[in-house]
């Protein structure tokens, strides 16, 4: 999985990236600016009731083409007033070469600048709205201090062991060769226990199909660090679960579902987020809310009447006086 996304060479999304009407998915910046202005209000509310914090980083995780965080930003700008006496920077951590080109043409017009090797940024530039933005391959680079994370669909494309129960205990799905079809590629069960199994399986699973990320759960233990250490807030939207369900892991091709083990590196792989794992990482470190539906977190900001806002002043921008004759 992290081959077929990542890999230098022939990855997906360092090659093809297929966000949007045009790719492979699409995602919800990508339906309404709505979406993103609401996740910038809900940051700035946060902000507020923590007291107005002198520092305001915005990281995101995996920023797609970076339409929400440009819809961010606009809201931001709306509300600069609010923000005057705060140093707000945005910080993005991307490994695509090609969605960070496209992510730096959307948010600063293309006015960015590489860093010298020695800086933890790749690039930097300046928002279309005069905010600064630097870009970073982890988050580990990403300099300490007050932060709000973003991570939007982002866990989702990180790798996952699967684990199947069978009659002799907890076996490893992997990836094999199919001997009788060339450049074929099959899921096989591991012979015996693996690593993975004894590590990854808790004595109390039910399941008889298991998915773990354990790259999820080591960054969500970092963010908590960091949100104990330094303050903030991070807010995780994602297809997911809470521990209960099993095979999830799907590719997206063109709008439609691909078989993932088929030619590797041209569509967008993708298992469903289990968010008690996350929960159980972060160790207390953190209060952790949710996880609640996608739906009734941007009705609890107000997207009813956000909505009803924007329908008004559509139908002002497309009424055209009648023509007498």
């Amino acid at each position: 999985m992290r081959e077929a996304l990542t890999n230098p060479g022939q990855g997906y999304y360092t090659r093809r990236g297929g966000v949007g009407e045009s790719g492979d998915f699409i995602t919800s910046p990508e339906i309404s600016q709505v979406f993103g202005e609401l996740i910038g209000i809900w940051y700035i509310s946060e902000w507020m009731a923590m007291g107005k914090p002198t520092t305001f980083q915005l990281v995101e995780l995996g920023p797609g083409r970076g339409t929400l965080t440009e819809d961010i930003l606009r809201v931001f700008k709306q509300l600069a007033s609010v923000l005057s006496k705060c140093d707000v920077s945005v910080h993005l951590v991307e490994v695509s070469p090609k969605l960070s080109e496209i992510q730096a043409v959307m948010l600063t017009g293309g006015k960015v600048q590489p860093s010298p090797e020695d800086e933890p940024a790749y690039m930097k530039g300046i928002s279309k709205t005069g905010i600064p933005i630097f870009w970073y391959r982890d988050i580990q680079d990403v300099p300490p201090g007050y932060s709000f994370y973003l991570a939007h669909e982002f866990f989702d494309a990180l790798p996952i062991h699967k684990f199947q129960r069978t009659e002799k205990g907890w076996r490893e799905v992997l990836v094999d060769i199919d001997p009788e079809v060339p450049d074929k590629l099959r899921f096989v069960l591991s012979p015996s226990r693996t690593p993975a199994t004894q590590n990854f399986i808790q004595p109390e699973e039910t399941r008889d199909h298991v998915e773990v990320c354990p790259e999820a759960g080591v960054i969500v233990q970092r963010l908590a660090s960091r949100i104990e250490k330094d303050g903030g807030a991070a807010l995780v939207a994602d297809y997911g679960h809470d521990g209960t369900k099993t095979d999830t892991f799907r590719g997206f091709r063109n709008h439609k579902l691909h078989d993932v083990l088929s030619a590797p590196g041209t569509a967008d792989l993708t298992a469903d987020v289990d968010f008690s794992y996350l929960r159980k990482m972060a160790q207390g470190k953190t209060a952790t809310l949710g996880p609640i539906k996608q739906r009734e977190f941007l009705k609890n900001m107000g997207i009813d009447l956000r909505l009803q806002v924007q329908s008004v002043r559509s139908c002002r921008a497309l009424s055209v006086p009648r023509q007498y004759s």
